[in-house]
C-alpha cells in the first residue's frame, strides 16, 4: 500500500508476487498508468461557469417559496431554489463532491448524499448553464437563453461599471427625500405655467420652423435618454446595490438605452420600486434644468424639450411593454418576469392535465400577486390579439401609405443634398429614420410571431394528425377570407396625400394639398350624371335664390325639392335670406366629395345649376377676401 497525497491510499494489483513481500511499486508506475487502481476513482470538482453571480435571494417575492437570483456570464438571469442556491455558492473549483455535500447539509438543516449533490449539479445546474459539465474543459459553456419576443436585442455597452459606479455615486444624492419633495414640487409649478398660461404648445411651433433648432431638439431629447438613465444607476445605487454597466440596443428595432440593475433583486422592493422609478425622475430633472436654461437664454427649443419630454415618461410608464411600467408592475407583485407568466395564467383556466399542471405552477405565487398577474395576462392578451387583427384588417393601407411616404422621403432628401441644402438634408435623414424603423419593425414582428406561431403549431399538434388538419384549415379560410377582403376593397383604402405636418422632417415634399377629387351623381331621370362640386364661401348669395324654406312651385305643378337643414346650398347656408352676403366671422360649411381632401384657394370653382352671375358679382365658388 502507498501513499498518495494527502491520507490518500490505494491498493494495486501487482500480479504474480515473487516473493516475501511482493514487488516494489514507485510513484512513476502509477502515474504512468502502467498499474491498475482499485478502489481509487478520481474526485469529482465541480466549477460554475465563466462569470456567474450569485445574488443571493430575491427580496420581496411574490412567491411562496423563496427564490434566488443568479446571473449567467452571459447576462441571463436564472432563478433558483434554496437548495440548488447552496449547492452552487459550494462550488469554488477545489472543494469535491463529498466535500460539497458536507458543507450544505449543514447550511440546510437536512442531510445531502453525495449523490444527491451529483444529481442535481448534473441534472438541474449543468442545464441552466450555472456549472460547467464534467469532461468540458472551458469555462465558457452554451445554456439556453429565454428567447423574448420583445426584448432588447444587439447589446453594445456604452459605460463600463466602474465608470457607471462614479456616475452613480456623483448623483445618488438626487435621491434624498428631501431633494425628491422639491423636485416634484418644481415641476408641479413649470406644468401650471407652461400649460395653462404660457402655452406648451407654442415653442413647439416656433421650433417647427427652424431646422437647425429641431436639430438641437433631437440632441437635446437624446441627452434626457441618457440621463434618464443615470437615474436608475443612481438609485439603485442609493439603495444599496450596485449598478452595471450603461449600453444600447435595439428594442423593436428602435434604438433604445438599458442599464443593468440585475443587483438589485437583493434588496428590497422599496429599493427596486426606487430604481425602476428612478428614470423617469431623472427626466423631471433633465426638464427642470431646461426650463432653467430657457429663463437664461429665452431660446425656445428649451421649452419643446420639456413639453416632449413629457410624452417620454408616458411612454415609459405603460406597463404593455418591457419598459420602465412593466418593471413597476412586476416589482410591485413581487415577479420578475410577468410575460412568461401568461402561458400558466391561460392554462390554468383550461381542464386536464395541461390545466392541473398549470394551476400548480400558478399555485407557487401568493394570493396578492396572483390577482396582479391574472389581471395583467387577463388585460394584455385581448388587447395584444386586438391590436394583431387590427393591423391585419389594415395591412394593405399601411404598407401602401409607409411605401408612398418612404418614397417621397428619399427623393426629397436626396434633393436637399443635391442643392447644397445641408441643414434641411440631415432633417430629412432624421425623418428617413423615423420611417423605417417602424417598418422595419413590422417586419420583425411579423417574422417572429409568424415562427412561434408555427413552431408552436407543430408542437401542439405532434402526433395529433386530426388537429393539426383543423389548425391548418382554419388557418386557409382565415388567411382566405383576409385576401377576399383586400382584393376586395372591404378594408380601409389608403389614406389620401395630404401635406405634410412638419415640412422641416419633410424637405422638398410639396405642401400644397392635392386637389380635391369631383363625385358624380346621376339625377332622378337617368340622365347625365352631374357635378357635385366643393363649396366655397362666396361673399354675395346667387340670385335666384329663394327666401323661404318652403318649396315653390313650378308652372308645371310640380314642387322643387329644398336643401334639409343638415346640408348646404351651393349659394350659402340654409336659412340665409337670399342675397345676404356672409360677413367675417360667419362660418360657411363645405360640402367636400373627398372626405380626406379640404377646401382651399386651388381647388376648382364648383358648378352651380343657377343663373350665370351678373358681371357686378362674384360668381358662385370663387372666394371673395373677408374683412375684420
Amino acid at each position: 500500500m502507498t501513499l498518495l497525497g494527502d491520507n490518500a491510499a490505494a491498493l494495486y494489483d501487482t500480479g504474480p508476487v515473487p516473493g516475501p513481500g511482493g514487488m516494489p511499486v514507485t510513484y512513476e508506475q502509477v502515474a504512468s498508468g502502467g498499474l491498475t487502481v482499485i478502489g481509487l476513482e478520481k474526485p469529482v470538482v465541480p466549477r460554475l461557469s465563466a462569470g456567474l453571480q450569485l445574488h443571493g435571494e430575491y427580496q420581496g417575492s411574490g412567491f411562496t417559496e423563496p427564490k434566488y437570483i443568479a446571473r449567467r456570464g452571459d447576462g441571463q438571469v436564472v432563478q433558483l431554489s434554496r437548495l440548488l442556491h447552496l449547492v452552487a455558492s459550494s462550488i469554488d473549483g477545489s472543494r469535491d463532491i463529498e466535500t460539497i455535500a458536507h458543507r450544505v447539509s449543514a447550511r440546510f438543516g437536512r442531510e445531502v448524499s453525495a449523490d444527491n449533490i451529483r444529481y442535481l449539479i448534473e441534472n438541474k445546474l449543468d442545464p441552466l448553464g450555472v456549472t460547467v459539465p464534467e469532461g468540458v474543459e472551458e469555462e465558457q459553456v452554451s445554456a439556453p437563453r429565454s428567447d423574448l419576443l420583445l426584448a432588447l436585442k444587439g447589446h453594445r455597452v456604452i459605460f463600463n461599471e466602474r465608470r457607471v459606479a462614479k456616475i452613480a455615486r456623483a448623483l445618488a444624492w438626487l435621491h434624498r427625500p428631501l431633494v425628491v419633495v422639491a423636485v416634484l414640487a418644481g415641476i408641479a409649478v413649470l406644468d401650471v405655467w407652461l400649460f395653462v398660461f404660457f402655452g406648451a404648445i407654442t415653442p413647439v411651433l416656433e421650433v417647427l420652423d427652424q431646422p437647425v433648432l429641431l436639430l438641437v431638439v433631437f440632441v437635446l431629447t437624446v441627452a434626457s435618454l441618457v440621463f434618464h438613465e443615470f437615474g436608475h444607476a443612481s438609485a439603485c445605487r442609493y439603495g444599496g446595490a450596485r449598478p452595471g454597466c450603461i449600453g444600447c440596443g435595439l428594442f423593436l428595432i428602435w434604438p433604445s438605452m438599458y442599464t443593468d440593475v440585475t443587483d438589485v433583486y437583493r434588496i428590497g422592493r422599496v429599493g427596486r420600486l426606487r430604481t425602476d422609478l428612478g428614470g423617469v425622475y431623472f427626466n423631471v430633472v433633465f426638464m427642470l434644468a431646461m426650463a432653467g436654461a430657457y429663463a437664461v437664454s429665452g431660446q425656445a427649443f428649451f421649452l419643446a424639450t420639456v413639453y416632449l419630454g413629457h410624452f417620454e415618461i408616458l411612454e415609459q410608464l405603460m406597463p404593455a411593454v418591457r419598459l420602465d411600467g412593466y418593471y413597476i408592475l412586476g416589482d410591485l407583485a413581487g415577479v420578475p418576469d410577468l410575460y412568461g407568466k401568461i402561458k400558466p395564467i391561460l392554462l390554468s383556466l383550461v381542464p386536464g392535465v395541461k390545466g392541473r399542471k398549470a394551476r400548480a405552477e400558478v399555485a407557487e405565487l401568493k394570493k396578492s400577486a396572483r390577482t396582479v398577474v391574472a389581471t395583467w395576462v387577463l388585460t394584455m392578451v385581448p388587447l395584444i390579439i386586438g391590436e394583431l387583427g387590427y393591423a391585419l384588417w389594415n395591412l394593405p393601407r399601411i404598407t401602401t401609405t409607409m411605401i408612398r411616404s418612404l418614397t417621397e422621403q428619399l427623393l426629397g432628401t436626396g434633393e436637399a443634398f443635391v442643392d447644397g441644402q445641408i441643414a434641411a438634408g440631415l432633417m430629412g435623414v432624421v425623418g428617413c429614420v423615423m420611417l423605417l424603423c417602424p417598418m422595419a419593425g413590422v417586419v420583425y414582428l411579423s417574422v417572429k410571431l409568424g415562427g412561434r406561431l408555427w413552431r408552436g403549431a407543430v408542437k401542439s399538434t405532434a402526433g395529433r394528425p386530426r388537429l393539426r388538419l383543423a389548425l391548418c384549415a382554419l388557418f386557409l379560410v382565415g388567411l382566405g377570407g383576409l385576401s377576399y377582403a383586400w382584393v376586395s376593397g372591404l378594408t380601409p383604402e389608403p389614406l389620401p396625400k395630404k401635406p405634410p405636418i412638419a415640412p422641416i422632417l419633410q424637405p422638398n415634399v410639396s405642401t400644397s394639398a392635392p386637389p380635391a377629387r369631383q363625385a358624380t351623381q346621376p339625377d332622378r331621370h337617368g340622365a347625365t350624371p352631374s357635378v357635385t362640386a366643393t363649396t366655397a364661401a362666396s361673399g354675395t348669395a346667387s340670385p335666384g335664390a329663394s327666401a323661404g324654406p318652403s318649396a315653390s312651385a313650378s308652372p308645371s305643378g310640380s314642387a322643387s325639392p329644398r336643401p334639409s337643414a343638415s346640408r348646404t346650398s351651393a349659394h350659402g347656408p340654409v336659412g340665409q335670406p337670399s342675397g345676404s352676403p356672409v360677413t367675417s366671422g360667419q362660418s360657411t360649411p363645405s360640402v367636400s366629395a373627398d372626405p380626406g381632401s379640404s377646401s382651399s384657394p386651388a381647388s376648382p370653382p364648383a358648378e352651380s345649376p343657377s343663373p350665370p352671375a351678373s358681371p357686378s358679382q362674384p360668381s358662385v365658388g370663387t372666394p371673395t377676401p373677408a374683412t375684420s
